[in-house]
């Protein structure tokens, strides 16, 4: 479920160059598309924290994939080789919104599961092996997407992925019974303060504060990886769709490695905020490397390179979440979790676009990679100064 709902988000971004030609739009409509998604999962995060309580964590994450699904259609309808007004463009508009409402609730629902079941000292380790499913679903739009735009151009591609999320939420149903089982139906739809009152949770925490601070600006650097590169790829370097889409997975399946490494490692030796510190290094050091690549530059260093920026862009959350569900009782998971994600998707919000128009203004993407060791260093100032006792 995690996957396909992350797939969801992915696809359109790597069957942008078929899409983009089709609707006869420039690149910064990946940062707009990217932007939007996100900007409905800020407020669905917090949504979807009520919608454990009331419906239960699996009936919450069907209902999300369902409206994923059916953002997805609103997207690909107008890229139809056959859609006969061009108004239908801005159908992908309201497509967007509803792939991130959907995407918005998965996330703390799952981790109100965990903190129910998992024991203290594997919280990052198990933490880390859920959110593996959202560089799996970047391998999934990786691998599917180019044969299925070569086969029936962009909108087969994005359809598929529709039907990936309708298969998620289809495989959930056995597990309903069971782990639904803390479900209260009496729980009221909330108004505008009691949607954001995970919000009001994480600004009164001081180390939940801290925690969202940094996922704002470390997921700025992971949505640029995951939504640029491909055009990065196949734009800067040359690279055909094929190939671009085979990196891309390359670069999910080291985050999958990436998410259980650092699990293990904050787990056992260095702690959440020496493990963050050095993924934030990490991180810093492929975006200065990113602008010195070239068209003539080895694909085998390319794909290392972008394997490493996978392993560390994509791999934090793991990590992060599972600090922020221990700071909280674990009746909270479930709030603390869409709180601080409300910040996470603001970074993504805000951060697409931004690199998008720094792309043109600067005359490529590759310098606008180097770029994102400005916010990055905003990281190592918060997590040093953080009170983590």
């Amino acid at each position: 479920m995690q996957s396909a709902s992350s797939a969801a988000v992915i696809a359109p971004t790597v069957a942008a160059p078929r899409l983009l030609e089709r609707l006869q739009l420039g690149h910064a409509a990946v940062g707009v598309f990217i932007a939007l998604v996100y900007l409905a999962a800020m407020f669905s995060s917090p949504l979807g924290a009520h919608l454990v309580r009331r419906y239960g964590p699996i009936r919450a994450s069907q209902l999300a994939l369902m409206v994923s699904a059916l953002g997805l259609l609103l997207v690909a309808l107008p890229a139809l080789p056959a859609a006969p007004w061009p108004w239908l463009t801005l159908l992908a508009v309201p497509g967007a919104l509803l792939v991130g409402l959907g995407y918005g609730p998965i996330t703390p629902a799952s981790s109100q599961m965990l903190a129910r079941t998992t024991s203290l000292r594997h919280y990052a380790l198990v933490f880390s092996i859920k959110q593996t499913g959202v560089p799996m679903g970047g391998v999934i739009a990786g691998l599917m997407v180019p044969p299925l735009v070569a086969w029936g151009d962009g909108a087969a591609a994005v359809l598929g992925t529709a039907l990936l999320c309708v298969l998620g939420a289809i495989s959930a149903l056995p597990l309903g019974r069971s782990l639904d089982d803390q479900r209260d139906r009496s729980v009221p739809w909330p108004g505008p303060a009691q949607l954001m009152a995970p919000v009001r949770l994480v600004l009164g925490h001081t180390q939940l504060r801290a925690m969202a601070l940094c996922s704002f600006v470390l997921s700025m650097s992971q949505v640029c990886l995951t939504s640029y590169f491909v055009s990065y790829l196949t734009g800067d370097l040359g690279w055909t769709l094929v190939a671009a889409g085979a990196a891309l997975s390359a670069s999910q399946v080291s985050g999958v490695a990436g998410r259980i490494t650092w699990g293990v490692v904050s787990d056992r030796w260095l702690g959440p905020r020496r493990m963050l510190l050095g993924l934030a290094g990490l991180i810093v050091a492929c975006c200065l490397t990113v602008p010195w690549l070239g068209r003539d530059s080895a694909a085998t260093w390319v794909v290392a390179l972008l394997c490493v920026f996978g392993a560390t862009a994509v791999g934090w959350n793991g990590v992060y979440l599972a600090t922020v569900a221990r700071l909280v009782p674990h009746a909270q998971a479930a709030s603390a979790t869409a709180g601080t994600l409300f910040f996470t998707f603001f970074g993504v919000v805000i951060g697409p676009p931004l690199f998008g128009a720094a792309g043109a203004v600067i005359g490529g993407l590759g310098p606008a990679f180097a770029l994102l060791v400005l916010p990055l260093a905003g990281v190592f100032a918060v997590l040093w100064r953080a009170d983590w006792r």
